[in-house]
């Protein structure tokens, strides 16, 4: 055995010495050097190109000693002393690479910048072997000097800044040579994450890791000596260096630079490629962004803001913003996005991939539809009841709610101890159908429903039909009527599952990536999955369709094409919404207010001169202008027909039903005046509203789910009534927080 195991150790050494023997160091790789990433629109043109061009190598001479120090206290303190290669490291990386574990770095500055110079940012064993090799070999070449200068001058720092000199530029507007160390030790920090650093002027969460990274380099600086304690307690209390805003190359003006984003955020997503190698450029990324749509887009939301908005005059107009996406039913493929008014303009977040704006009775569909899927609980202990458009609820205002056992909800803040769900309008509706209520907005008839179907069933048709959990809101009354707070991406896919018949696409924006002339893996249209019964699928689409007929969606109706859609709008009028669809193409807007210097929707009343701000008034006009750019020139197309469901089952003390209440669709009347509705009656301690997100978790000014893969209002429209009173709708523990 000892033989053996002597025999196999001198093997390894001749292997070893041989490699190294045969290991010649390369020429440093063009590629590594001048790069940029191009993206192109749907149609092949190209879009925007990214990358390369922002890199001016500089002298380690005119890199600060202390600054240098800020990059070595941050990644490999032993530099100047090691041989370049940490060995516990690289054996950890290898030994996770080769059993298919997570891809570890474990990797030196030699490293780095062996990797950074002369090889591929392709992650294999081959590649890491040579890597290794070759980093035991530079220092008969190159000297400790030249391997830091090299490594300062390859790494990417985010705002499109490749090397020291440049990333100094865009983040101080100061030369490499003028930075302090304070300034160094978060420049340093950009390194391991510069996709979400880069926004830590704007972006409260980005800001919050820079901080702590900064401090953390900065607290190395000290354990190593090279500044005193007294130096580090001073850089501390000094705060921390807030980059200058960024100032993008003018390709990502308006919504260009939303749709790279979300482009890079999809690809990174679905590829092995990390923020830092699509930093390195190469790469080919061909989108499913149609170029006129989201031209069209930009220029209904523009259209709409010079004839409503007027900041200038009227204070009520500041800081309004909008979010808007649009989706191919057939595939999920994203075509258009509306991201708020620009990176050039200072605004970062993806208002079209935010989360955080509750969407209010746009959520109705949903209850709708778990409810003919799984019937509902109308008789305490029996099997549920199934349920059809024509079933009838208690549509009065202040009802009291009860759950599938029959006990009424409790509420502390109500005087008599019971929670009492409200409407916008005393309106005596008396038992109506679930269309009818879907038709006017009405709360109570869905918030029952939602409590006699059952939270897990809605819940679980939400997801299925394309919804993120972390998106939705607890176990509530509220929740069936809009509390959760969906991206306008994740609803208009989810509206484009009932355009489908029932079949969910997630949603995506890139269709190929190409590298060196070879095609990534992953990137084809994802398939569908059957979400719900094509039955349920249709008979929603039925029942939005008389939204827009005789609802609070008429003003959809200047469309001109068979349309279907919800409005929706919260209390205060903090959001509101229309998600419409015609067989083609499937569109939500979405409209809130925020300063983005103080996290937080605010009310929307005033706004555009409106005294109450409906989701049927702007977000519709967007809907509309846009809608009638992008489908014009193609068919008009029908909707399948709605199945015959017949009579529901109806609550406990509805009327019997008339005859022509059986009818799969309701004819059109003259239009009724619509009733607004309320997402948070019933939440008066639980429903504040929380501030719009990226898919990173930024608040409105910051970054942007993922991107693509990474969304507001009771629908109502038009109406006078006076400003509901919400009331409290206690959360239920053992849900989803």
């Amino acid at each position: 055995m000892l033989g053996t195991f002597i025999v196999f150790c001198g093997g390894l050494l001749g292997l070893f010495s041989y490699a190294y023997a045969t290991t010649t160091i390369p020429s440093a790789n063009p590629s590594t050097q001048q790069q940029s990433n191009t993206y192109y629109w749907s149609d092949g043109s190209v879009m925007a190109t990214q990358g390369s061009t922002n890199r001016q190598n500089v002298d380690l001479a005119q890199v600060p000693k202390q600054v240098q120090w800020d990059f070595l206290a941050a990644e490999n303190a032993t530099f100047y002393t090691d041989p370049g290669i940490d060995t516990r490291g690289m054996l950890r990386a290898v030994y996770h690479m080769t059993t298919g574990g997570e891809v570890q770095s474990g990797s030196t500055i030699t490293q780095q910048f062996v990797k950074n110079t002369y090889l591929s940012q392709n992650q294999s064993i081959t590649r890491k072997l040579r890597e290794i090799m070759i980093s035991l070999k530079i220092g008969d070449q190159m000297t400790k000097q030249q391997i830091l200068q090299g490594y300062l001058n390859s790494c990417y720092y985010g705002r499109d800044a490749y090397g020291i000199e440049a990333a100094a530029r865009v983040y101080y507007h100061e030369q490499a040579s003028q930075l302090t160390v304070s300034q160094g030790a978060f420049i340093a920090a950009t390194v391991n994450e510069p996709s979400l650093l880069m926004h830590a002027d704007t972006d409260p969460q980005a800001k919050a890791q820079a901080k702590a990274r900064w401090t953390y380099v900065l607290q190395r600086m000290a354990k190593i000596h090279k500044i005193t304690d007294a130096q580090e307690q001073q850089y501390l209390a000094a705060g921390f260096p807030t980059p200058k805003p960024f100032t993008p190359s003018a390709g990502m003006s308006g919504q260009t630079g939303y749709l790279v984003d979300a482009a890079k955020k999809y690809t990174e997503a679905h590829s092995s490629l990390t923020d830092q190698q699509l930093g390195h450029g190469g790469y080919q990324i061909y989108t499913t962004f149609d170029k006129k749509k989201v031209k069209a887009l930009s220029a209904s939301v523009a259209a709409m803001e010079h004839k409503h908005l007027d900041p200038k005059h009227r204070a009520a107009d500041k800081d309004v913003q909008v979010g808007a996406a649009s989706i191919d039913p057939s595939s999920g493929a994203v075509v258009a996005l509306y991201g708020g008014a620009g990176w050039n303009k200072g605004h970062w977040t993806d208002n079209a991939d935010a989360t955080g704006v509750p969407v209010g009775s746009t959520f109705k569909p949903v209850d709708l539809a778990a409810a003919l899927d799984h019937g509902a609980v109308l008789t305490p202990g029996q099997a549920p009841s199934p349920i059809t458009p024509s079933s009838k609820f208690n549509g009065d205002d202040g009802i009291t709610i009860k759950n599938q056992q029959g006990r009424e909800l409790p509420d502390p803040g109500d005087p008599t101890g019971l929670l009492h769900q409200r409407n916008d309008v005393t309106t005596k509706w008396g038992y109506i159908t679930l269309r009818k209520a879907m038709e006017q907005s009405v709360n109570t008839p869905y918030v029952q429903l939602g409590e006699y179907v059952g939270y897990d069933n809605v819940e679980n048709e939400a997801l299925k039909a394309g919804l993120l959990r972390k998106s939705l809101q607890y176990d509530t009354p509220g929740f069936y009527i809009g509390t959760s707070t969906p991206s306008a991406i994740r609803m208009a896919d989810a509206y484009a599952t009932f355009d489908a018949g029932g079949v969910q696409h997630e949603p995506y924006s890139v269709t190929k990536v190409v590298s060196q002339g070879r095609q990534l893996p992953g990137f084809g249209a994802p398939k569908g999955t059957r979400a719900m019964p094509a039955s349920t699928a249709d008979t929603v689409t039925d029942v939005l369709r008389d939204v827009v007929k005789s609802g609070t969606g008429t003003n959809a109706q200047a469309l001109g094409r068979p349309t279907a859609g919800k409005t929706g709008t919260t209390d205060d009028y903090k959001s509101a919404w229309f998600i419409g669809y015609t067989p083609q193409l499937v569109t939500s807007v979405s409209m809130f207010k925020e300063d983005p210097k103080n996290a937080g929707l605010k009310s929307m009343q005033g706004v555009g001169g409106f005294s109450k701000v409906f989701g049927a008034d702007m977000p519709t006009e967007v809907w509309t202008g846009y809608m009638t750019d992008a489908l014009q020139g193609q068919p008009v197309q029908q909707f399948p027909s709605a199945p015959e469901l017949g009579q529901g089952t109806d609550e406990y003390g509805a009327p019997s039903p008339t005859p022509t209440e059986n009818a799969p669709s309701a004819t059109p009347t003259a239009p009724a005046t619509p009733s607004p509705t309320s997402a948070c009656h019933g939440q008066k301690k639980n429903c504040a509203s929380p501030s719009p997100t990226d898919t990173s978790g930024a608040t409105t000014g910051g970054a942007g789910d993922g991107g693509l893969i990474g969304g507001a209002g009771g629908a109502t429209g038009g109406s006078t009534s006076p400003t509901p009173t919400p009331t409290t709708s206690p959360t239920r523990p053992g849900r989803h927080p």
